[in-house]
């Protein structure tokens, strides 16, 4: 299996994996190629080849409906990429602090309002950057 950072190295998957984020919290059940291939404006075989790469690393799973595949995020991967990055964003003193703070430590209502918390910025993001990259900016 391909490095997780190979893997998102590339600007094309990253903007798979975020049509697919923005995707999966419209309750969607999967995105076909086609669907893909129109957002993105890409060629098919580019899309296809992309998702092949994010199959490889487990980041998207797919359904087949007859003829038509329909993929999904799979984000767990990306919890590498995660553990990387925190130590990079806090100060030297609070990083065993925020290490003890797990899923575990919180309520459950506590988890689930933090990751719909989080599952809503991160859509916001992507359509903000969708946004100022269609006017140029």
């Amino acid at each position: 299996m391909a490095d997780i950072f190979d893997v998102i190295a590339d600007g094309t998957r990253r903007e798979i994996l975020q049509l697919l984020l923005r995707r999966s919290s419209e309750a969607d059940t999967g995105t076909s190629v086609s669907q893909i291939v129109a957002a993105l404006g890409v060629s098919q075989p580019t899309v296809s080849k992309h998702l092949k790469v994010l199959r490889e690393a487990e980041l998207v799973s797919v359904r087949e409906e007859g003829q038509h595949r329909y993929y999904s995020l799979s984000p767990e991967p990306l919890e590498q990429v995660d553990d990387w990055l925190v130590p990079f964003f806090v100060a030297d003193g609070d990083f065993e602090e925020v290490a003890d703070l797990t899923p575990a430590a919180l309520p459950e209502p506590a988890v689930r309002a933090a990751e719909a918390v989080g599952r809503a910025a991160a859509s916001a993001k992507v359509v903000v950057q969708s946004a100022l990259k269609r006017l140029g900016a």
